[in-house]
């Protein structure tokens, strides 16, 4: 059986913190009530305590999300709690997320603590904050860049404080998946109490390797992943959600594990984030690009029309899509244009097609995308120069 891992939605929050990707109120509450559409496990919905405004959205979001846990992050501080606690106290399941940096470089230069006062902070406040809420995730900020035996010190503390997930985060997205995998492996030997809690990964992109190294998480043992939509999220962005859904959906034989979300509305949830914060995907972009499932290769068109298989491993209906788009460009094959030109109502004999396609490829050396109404012109063109009983191109009824 595939092992159920619960997907973390950090868009509201981590995601939000990119620039350019802020949102208002009636904004956030639309994003939520999608995200909560998708099934996800849990909704991070903001920082409590950064602003008034993230506030009120947190506490707003809590109150009308019904179906999922809802959380809001928080420092190691008494007052951070206090407010955290305060946004999402009427959720149907809160959580307060509490985090505490534990990289060298992090407690030197920006904490000015050292290791026995990051300790005492971390497991002091699971303990205050467990006074609120049963849900407690503790994160380890720049987590891979610390100290695995200091970490697993910190984890054990935490656990007997009340934590009931731990999270593991790539804060600075250095690490590798290989390398991510040994780093948990080792962690969960040092630190037995893992065994009992929720194991958490929250991957950035800096080198482009969050959802693989999400998935090696998987594989060492981890239950939830903290992800984004679209990738969203600080600097290159988080690891983005509908990648890493669809890579355990479609490769459930090699990894091992799904998630609950339905992957039915990823279109849709795409598509809003990008209206609402108006930035749109890379066309490339895996699963949610507009190329995603388009095909311009004369040699994959032909592919994809006798068996869509051939060139798509998953299908554009798993993710809410109505079907691929064969893109018709220079690469582009008699078989397409045919497969157009019937679509628009047209019925071409061979030598018509030829005719056709000749002109087709004079004018898609000059134009990048060819449009529905080119192709029409070109065949009421050529309609239109040759006699009826040489060449008759009759548009069907």
């Amino acid at each position: 059986m595939s092992k159920l891992i619960k997907i973390f939605d950090t868009t509201l929050r981590d995601g939000e913190q990119s620039p350019g990707c802020s949102m208002n109120l009636s904004e956030k509450i639309k994003m939520a009530k999608q995200i909560e559409k998708m099934n996800v496990d849990v909704i991070e919905a903001g920082f409590a305590i950064s602003s008034p405004g993230d506030f009120i959205s947190v506490k707003t979001i809590a109150e009308t999300v019904k179906d999922c846990v809802v959380a809001s992050l928080c420092r190691t501080s008494e007052e951070d709690i206090d407010r955290a606690w305060e946004a999402v106290k009427n959720a149907n399941s809160p959580r307060i997320h509490t985090f505490i940096a534990t990289s060298p470089i992090h407690m030197e230069y920006k904490l000015q603590m050292n290791p026995d006062e990051v300790y005492e902070r971390a497991v002091s406040m699971v303990r205050y904050a467990k006074k609120y809420c049963s849900d407690i995730e503790f994160s380890c900020e720049d987590g891979t860049r610390s100290d695995p035996e200091f970490l697993a010190k910190i984890f054990e503390g935490v656990i007997k404080a009340g934590a009931t997930t731990v999270n593991i985060p790539d804060t600075v997205g250095y690490t590798t998946p290989d390398e991510y995998y040994e780093f948990l492996m080792k962690l969960q030997e040092m630190a037995p109490s893992m065994a009992n809690i929720t194991i958490s990964a929250h991957c950035h992109n800096d080198l482009g390797m969050a959802v693989a190294n999400s998935i090696a998480a998987i594989k060492a043992g981890a239950t939830q992943v903290e992800c984004t939509v679209n990738g969203i999220g600080e600097r290159a962005g988080n690891a983005a959600m509908e990648e890493l859904v669809m890579a355990l959906k479609t490769r459930k034989d090699i990894i091992g594990a799904d998630t609950n979300i339905k992957t039915q509305e990823i279109a849709e949830t795409s598509n809003l984030l990008s209206r609402i914060i108006g930035i749109k995907v890379q066309p490339n972009k895996a699963i949610v690009g507009e190329n995603a499932f388009a095909h311009e290769s004369g040699i994959h068109q032909h592919g994809v029309m006798k068996n869509n298989q051939t060139y798509e491993i998953m299908t554009p209906e798993s993710i809410g899509l109505d079907k691929n788009n064969l893109v018709l460009g220079k690469h582009s094959g008699k078989h397409a244009l045919r497969n157009k030109a019937v679509e628009l109502g047209y019925e071409l004999k061979d030598a018509e097609l030829s005719t056709v396609f000749e002109r087709f490829k004079v004018l898609a050396d000059k134009k990048k995308k060819i449009f529905d109404e080119d192709i029409e012109a070109l065949i009421m063109k050529e309609n239109f120069r040759k006699p009826a009983t040489e060449m008759c191109f009759s548009k069907k009824r």
